[in-house]
C-alpha cells in the first residue's frame, strides 16, 4: 500500500468531530463521513477536509478508517450496511473501533475483518469531547503489530494516551467497559448526594463548592453536577449510553457469575431516568429522578 496521510472519519459527533479536527490539525488529510444530512460537508468548510456521502467512499481514499459512532449495531452498518466501508477498504487497511461495545462482539469483527484481508484496532475512548477537541483524550486499545504500524500517528495525534493492551481485540473493550463500570457508578453517586443536598435545603452552588475541594470529591461529581447547577442537560453524553454500557458491564460481569450491587443499582436509576422521559438528556438527568428536591433553574 503506498504512503498517505490521508486518515477517515466515519461518526461527527462530540467525540468524533472532535477527533477529526485534532487528525486535521496535525496535518492528516481527513476524510469524514456521518448520518446527519450536512455535517461532513459543514466539518470540512470549516477548516478543510473532505466530505464524504458514504462510510464506502471514505474507506477507498483512506488506509485507516476511524468509526465513532453510538454502538456495535451502528459499527455494523458502518462497515457492512449500504456502501459499508468493508467492501471498499483495500487489503491491508485498518478499521479503528472507537465505540464502547461487548469485548466478545469485537474480537468476532477482528476474525471477521481478517478473513477480508483487513486489520483491526479494539480502540475504546474515553475523556469527553473537549479533551477529543484538543487531542487529549485516552484510547484503550488492543491488536496486532500491523495494525498498530498503520494508524500509530493518528492515535498519537488524536490522544495523549494510547494505553497499549494486548495483541488481539478484546483487551482495549474490557478495559474501557471496566471505566464505564466506574463512571456510571460515580454520576450516580454524584447525582443522590446532590440530591440528598437539596432535599436537606443545603445550598446547591456552596455544597458543589466544598465536595469540589475535598475528599468526597470525583471527576464525575465536578463534572457532571456543573451541569445540575447551570440547570443545562445538553447531552454531551446522553442518560441511554449509561444503559447501554452499564448494561455491558453487567453482561460482561453475568457471563462469569460476578457480582456488581454497586452498578446494578446504577444502571437501575439510568433506567428510571429513561423510562420518565430523560433518556435523550444529558446523563446529569438521572439526578431528576428523586422525588421531593427542587433543582437548580436556569439563571
Amino acid at each position: 500500500m503506498s504512503v498517505t496521510n490521508a486518515v477517515g472519519v466515519v461518526g461527527l459527533g462530540a467525540m468524533g468531530k472532535g477527533m477529526a479536527s485534532s487528525l486535521r490539525r496535525a496535518g492528516f488529510a481527513v476524510h469524514v463521513c456521518d448520518a446527519r444530512l450536512g455535517a461532513a460537508a459543514e466539518f470540512a468548510a470549516d477548516g478543510g477536509g473532505v466530505a464524504c456521502a458514504t462510510p464506502a467512499e471514505v474507506a477507498a481514499a483512506c488506509p485507516v478508517v476511524i468509526s465513532v459512532v453510538v454502538n456495535a449495531a451502528q459499527t455494523e452498518s458502518v462497515l457492512f450496511g449500504d456502501h459499508g466501508a468493508a467492501a471498499a477498504m483495500a487489503p491491508g487497511s485498518v478499521f479503528v473501533m472507537c465505540s464502547t461495545v461487548d469485548p466478545n462482539w469485537s474480537i468476532a469483527l477482528e476474525a471477521r475483518l481478517h478473513q477480508l484481508g483487513l486489520l483491526y484496532l479494539d480502540a475504546p475512548i474515553s475523556g469527553g469531547a473537549a479533551k477529543a477537541a484538543s487531542g487529549q483524550m485516552t484510547m484503550m486499545t488492543s491488536g496486532t503489530p500491523a495494525a498498530y504500524a498503520l494508524c500509530e500517528p493518528m492515535l498519537n495525534a488524536m490522544a495523549a494516551s494510547v494505553y497499549k493492551l494486548g495483541d488481539k481485540a478484546g483487551a482495549g473493550s474490557k478495559v474501557k467497559i471496566i471505566n464505564q463500570l466506574l463512571a456510571g457508578v460515580h454520576i450516580a453517586a454524584a447525582a443522590e448526594a446532590m440530591a440528598l443536598g437539596l432535599r436537606e435545603g443545603v445550598d446547591a452552588a456552596a455544597l458543589y463548592e466544598v465536595i469540589t475541594h475535598s475528599a468526597g470529591n470525583s471527576w464525575m461529581f465536578e463534572n457532571r453536577m456543573a451541569h445540575v447547577l447551570a440547570a443545562d442537560y445538553t447531552p454531551l453524553s446522553a442518560v441511554d449510553i449509561f444503559v447501554k454500557d452499564l448494561g455491558l458491564v453487567l453482561d460482561m460481569a453475568r457471563a462469569s457469575k460476578f457480582p456488581l450491587p454497586l452498578s446494578s443499582t446504577a444502571h437501575q436509576m439510568f433506567m428510571q431516568a429513561s423510562t420518565a422521559g430523560f433518556a435523550k438528556e444529558d446523563d446529569s438527568a438521572v439526578i431528576k429522578i428523586f422525588p421531593g428536591i427542587t433543582l437548580p433553574a436556569k439563571a
